[in-house]
């Protein structure tokens, strides 16, 4: 387990890296290439609720696709974390409802009620460093996404640039893959599951 975990690490220091020296322009017309595919989708249609991530500077900026359901009446929820690796969805009306949280991420405010999927077709955004081909993937190594995604029954999707797909990432027993992937050259559906 240990030395997953150094694997992990190693990789998450690299594509960090790869992230962050990313021309701006080229990650502006990659992020809208892949909101513009993610809402084409038949995933993204029919979904009730969207469970998406608010995306720090270098990571793919998903707000397009929160806007577009808002305007079409989905339920958009955003997590809240807490210490101790435990993660709840809050829902949001507007995105003026995000502000700081406590590990500097915008979450929802203390208006915004919180999310149960219960019979609703929802659809999960994955955030992640790197995904492989199986959909498995590393992400920030808090454990939040896996402790969530173990008791969550909807589907999944990960968003992630085409240079960052391995064909195998390191998996820990708890690691669960997406069922979709979408990156600025398309998608591709997970065989996991």
């Amino acid at each position: 387990m240990k030395e997953i975990r150094n694997v992990k690490n190693s990789l998450r220091q690299e594509y960090r890296e790869k992230r962050r020296q990313l021309p701006a322009e080229k990650k502006t017309a990659m992020d809208k290439r892949i909101c513009d595919t993610v809402l084409s989708l038949a995933s993204f249609r029919f979904a009730d609720a969207l469970l998406l991530y608010a995306p720090l500077a270098d990571e793919i900026d998903v707000f397009p696709i929160a806007s577009e359901a808002l305007r079409r009446g989905k339920t958009v929820a955003f997590p809240v974390s807490s210490p101790g690796g435990i993660m709840e969805y809050r829902s949001v009306d507007s995105l003026d409802m995000l502000v700081k949280g406590n590990m500097g991420i915008l979450e929802p405010d203390d208006r915004s009620p919180r999310f149960s999927p219960g019979d609703k077709n929802c659809l999960c955004i994955v955030p992640a460093f790197l995904f492989d081909k199986k959909g498995y993937r590393v992400g920030y190594g808090g454990g939040y996404y896996d402790r969530f995604l173990a008791g969550y029954r909807g589907s999944t999707m990960g968003v992630i640039y085409s240079d960052c797909i391995l064909e195998r990432v390191p998996r820990g027993r708890y690691d669960l893959p997406v069922d979709i992937l979408v990156t600025e050259k398309g998608v591709t559906i997970t065989s996991e599951k």
